[in-house]
Parts: C-alpha cells; structure tokens; sequence
C-alpha cells in the first residue's frame, strides 16, 4: 500500500472491506499522526482566533476522519486499562478486533452504555467512585479528546496544571515556590478543594459551555452506571474513569485566574501589587496567595464560592484553609514552609508528613502480604513503589526522608525476615539476605538462577532511596501551548532534555535513543517517557543475530509487533525512519 493511498484513506474510509484484519498492521502511523496533528493545529488557531464555527467545522471533520479513528482505538488497547472491561466484558486484544473497532466508532446510532463502578480507597479510608466505560465508549470518549484538547488547551488557565500534556505536579509546586519565596512574597495563602468535583459538576452548565458535539456529550453525561447489578441514574457530574472527564473537569474550572485577576488585579498592576492575589490549579486543588487573612477570607473566597456555584460545585469545608506560610501548608504531598536560617528567610518544600506516612504504609502492607514470597520476587514488588516515589519527590528537599524512609523499610524488612526464620540468630538472618558491595553495606540483595550470556551469576538488588540524586525541576512555562507550531522548538528542547535525564544510567537505551532522534522508526512518533517501548532485534537472535547497537532499535509495542507481522528479518532503516 502506497503512502499517497494510505493518506487519502486516512481522511476517508479505506477501500478494503471490514473482514481483512491483517490490515490493521498495515495502518501508515505515520500519515495518521500527520493528519491528526495538522486538523489539532488548525482548530487550536481558530480557538485562538475566537473563530468558533470554524473549530465546530473542523471538529467534525477530525471525529469523523479514519486516522482518528484509528489513533483512538490504539491508545485505548495500548494503556493500562486495556485489559478491564467495562459491563459488556468485551476487550480488543487481537488485530482483527481493532480493526474492526475503527469502522464501529460512528456518531450515528451511538448510544453509550451505563459504567460499571467499582470503588478504590483514598488516603482518609473511604472509597473514591470510579467509573469503568466499555471499550468502545472509551474508544469514542478518545476520539473526541483528540478534537477537545486543542481547544481546552488554547483557552485554558495559565497557571493550571493538572491533566494537561507536558504539565506535571512538579510545575505547580515550582510556581507555587516561587510565588512565595521572595522577601516580597504575600504571607497568607488559601488552601481550596472542590467538594466532590468530579460527581457534582453541573450538567446544564457543561452542555452550555464545552465547545464540543452535545448530544454526544449528553449521551455520556446522562448514560448512568451499574452497582451491584443496579441501574443507577446520573443528574450531575462527570465519571471518574473516563479518557475524556478530566478535560471536562478542567474546562469547567478554567476561567477562574481570570476572575481573580478581573476583581483583584492583573500582574504588574498597582492593584495587583496592593493584594498579590495569585492562584495555582492542579485538577480541582488549589492554593491562592494573599497579602492578609482577612483579604483570602472576605474578599478572595466569596468570589471562588461564587464562580463555582454557577457550576453546581461547593467548597470542602473540611479541606480549605487559610495557612500562614511560617506555619506551612500541604499540596500535591509537598509541604511548603517558611524557615529562619542566620537571619535570613527561605521557603522550603519538603515531602509531607501524610504522604510518608501513606507510601510507608503501602511499603509495610507490600512486605507483610508476602511472607513466603522468594527474596528476589519481594525485591521485584517493591522497587516500583519505591523508585516512583522517589523520582516524584526528587525535585524538592528530600534527602533527610530518603534516608528515614530508607531505615523504615529496613525495619520492615528486618521484621520479614525474622519471621521466615525464627529459630536462626541475627547473624545468620543478616549474611542470608543482606550483601556488602563497594559502595555501602547492608545491602538487600539476592542472587538470581538464571546467569547472563558471558556465565556470569546475576543479582537483583532493592533499590536505595537515599542514593536518589536531588534534582531541580525546570518549569514549563505557563503560557505554553503544545498545538501552537510557535512553540514547537520548546517542547522539542524540553522534551529532549528530560529524555536524556530519564533514561541516564540506561545506556543502551539512551544510545538508541539518541541515534533515532527520539521518534520510533516504524510510526514516526516520539518515544516518549509516559509510554512504553521495546527492544527490537534486526536480526532475530533465533537466526544468529546479536545485541549490538547496530542490530537493534527502539518500538512501540503496537510497532513492534506490526513488524513481525510482516516479516520478522525486516529490517528497519533507523536514520530516515522508514522500513526497506
């Protein structure tokens, strides 16, 4: 299949009939994210430009476009939920299915299916609703984010950071440090957090004002749930589960920098510099700086009160305070707090006291539910956890915790082992599951069965918090907006520079990498870091092929396996990123 065919399909529905499956590895990924990009592009410039029937127009067209089509059935079958299903116990594992899932995401006739809800804990003990949609829901609630999110993006908050591409919690926690660590920074900061935001957004208000297909909208709103094999009605609220709510969520609360700013002052203004009113969002938590108590408590809260009831959303009185920034306050699991050093005052953000405590509590729960496990299968369990916690808190100071949590879990670990042996001697325990190496001792370690290529016995080691380097997070910038080609050399340093960074003491992967320039060399997308990759051999090691550099390359799994549907001795020519 040509190119110039495959595009021509990609805009309208292919020639070949539903039946032949195969051709779901013979998709052109790279024409799909060619086309779906440009359409992204055009409806974010007519966003900016305030051309609304414009964007309608091309949103229509991009929905209804084969490519997609296609890229949404491939995100929903390549995240980590593709495996769940929803009420209909139906999954798309195979090509055929996919296939075949593309020709069935059609606005006529569509008619979503109630959610199956299931609860997972929260931190306070109780359950948090999540909402499980069916694949094919799923699949639909993706392809219309493709067509929304240049949208939400163009037009959203500067300063919000939650479920947005290229935004991080670390963004916020930088701006947030920033807006209070100067000696002139205000003193008073309001903590705000939306009761129940997700379950009680208001319907009426979402149909007015999100710039989408509203009776496809309405179709999801109003689609319902299944608990306990009980139909349950929705009247309010978006599910906590959907591709598409977080973006609904955050269109609804966009707009709320503006109505600070309108009453209180923009920046660089007399007014502004008289309240330094500033407000940083992460999904439906918030902080907002103040020059006094009274200001945040009289003035700033009535007018967020007010803009969130015209949403049908209240404030969680339990949750929203007004903090000294001496006395410190919680977001995002960092605590931000004032202190006196030789005179001189600095802000300090650390990881806060209940989120150790929870990550410890998850760490203790991991080792006791595994008392007859194998050291090394512990080992495998436990440093995801830890690694994940560490690299999110490694932008902040956090040395100090890596090292209590570090003797924390070796008391668990301890604990574990002494169990497993009760009538053995300390020594004895110590020599069976601790190693020395050059660097440190009482190191958690096991040997493991297996010996690499060269004979050599292997080693799987528990990962150590402590030795997790502290590294400054670099903000993005509040403006920045990843559909506008104007920023596009940004987003290429940007991501370029946190690649390098994540993939630093994986050198093999690193060198791939780089000599691909970061993009896959079967679709032409980036290997980015919130999506999995894998190894691919040239030359099948069944057929004597080795692991040099020159033999190898870097796939996404969908591309991985698109290639050895083909042929598996294909090889791919890695510097045009194009297949021979």
């Amino acid at each position: 299949m040509s190119k110039k065919t495959q595009s021509e399909r990609c805009a309208t529905e292919p020639a070949f009939s539903h039946g032949d499956w195969h051709h779901w590895h013979e998709i052109d990924w790279l024409v799909v994210h060619r086309t779906v990009r440009g359409l992204q592009v055009r409806i974010a410039k007519a966003a900016k430009e305030g051309n609304w029937r414009k964007v309608k127009s091309l949103q229509r067209l991009l929905t209804r476009s084969f490519a997609a089509r296609a890229l949404a059935v491939r995100r929903v079958t390549e995240n980590r939920g593709r495996k769940t299903p929803g009420i209909d116990n139906e999954t798309w594992p195979t090509p055929e299915d996919k296939w075949n899932a593309i020709f069935r995401l059609q606005r006529r006739g569509y008619r979503p299916k109630p959610l199956r809800r299931i609860h997972i804990p929260k931190a306070n003990g109780k359950g948090r609703p999540l909402g499980i949609p069916t694949m094919r829901d799923r699949a639909m609630q993706a392809l219309y984010l493709l067509a929304l999110e240049p949208v939400s993006e163009t037009t959203g908050d500067p300063n919000s950071y939650g479920f947005r591409p290229y935004r991080a919690a670390q963004d916020a926690m930088r701006k947030v440090h920033g807006l209070l660590n100067r000696r002139t920074s205000p003193q008073w900061v309001l903590e705000g957090d939306i009761k129940g935001c997700f379950d009680h957004i208001s319907h009426e208000w979402l149909l007015e004002h999100i710039p989408m297909d509203r009776e496809v909208l309405r179709k999801w709103l109003k689609a319902g749930y299944m608990e306990r094999n009980r139909f349950h009605d929705t009247h309010a609220g978006t599910p906590q589960g959907g591709i598409i709510s977080p973006v609904l969520a955050n269109i609804a609360l966009d707009g709320l920098e503006a109505e600070l700013i309108r009453h209180f002052g923009a920046l660089k203004t007399a007014l502004r510099a008289k309240n330094k009113v500033s407000l940083v969002r992460y999904a439906d938590d918030f902080v907002i700086t103040g020059t006094s108590k009274e200001l945040l408590e009289k003035e700033v809260k009535p007018v967020v009160e007010a803009f969130l009831a015209k949403r049908g959303l209240i404030l969680s009185p339990e949750k929203t305070f007004v903090t000294h920034i001496e006395t410190g306050f919680d977001f995002l699991g960092w605590n931000f707090r004032r202190y006196w050093r030789q005179g001189q005052q600095k802000v300090l953000v650390k990881p806060s006291k209940t989120n150790i405590k929870t990550f410890l509590t998850k760490v203790r729960k991991i080792i006791k539910s595994r008392p007859g496990a194998t050291q090394a299968s512990l080992i495998g369990h436990l440093n995801p956890v830890i690694r994940g916690w560490c690299h999110y808190h490694k932008a902040v100071v956090a040395k100090e915790t890596f090292s209590y949590v570090d003797w924390q879990i070796w008391k668990a670990l301890w604990q574990w082992a002494k169990r497993r042996h009760n009538r053995k001697g300390r020594r004895w325990i110590a020599q069976r599951y601790w190693r020395t190496t050059k660097m440190r001792n009482w190191v958690f370690a096991a040997d493991l069965p297996e010996r690499d290529e060269n004979g050599n016995a292997q080693r799987v080691e528990l990962m150590i918090a402590a030795r997790v380097k502290i590294e400054r997070h670099k903000k993005i910038k509040s403006e920045a907006n990843p559909y506008d080609p104007e920023w596009e050399p940004y987003f290429e340093a940007r991501w370029h520079e946190r690649m390098r960074r994540s993939l630093k003491g994986r050198l093999t992967e690193l060198r791939l990498w780089e000599r691909q320039e970061g993009y896959c060399p079967v679709c032409r997308d980036r290997l980015d870091w919130g999506r999995k990759w894998e190894i691919h051999h040239r030359v099948p090691r069944t057929e004597g092929g080795t692991d040099a550099l020159s033999n190898l390359a870097l796939l996404h799994p969908n591309c991985h396996r698109q290639v050895h549907s083909r042929n598996p001795t294909v090889k791919l020519l890695v510097s045009t990123g194009v297949e021979a």
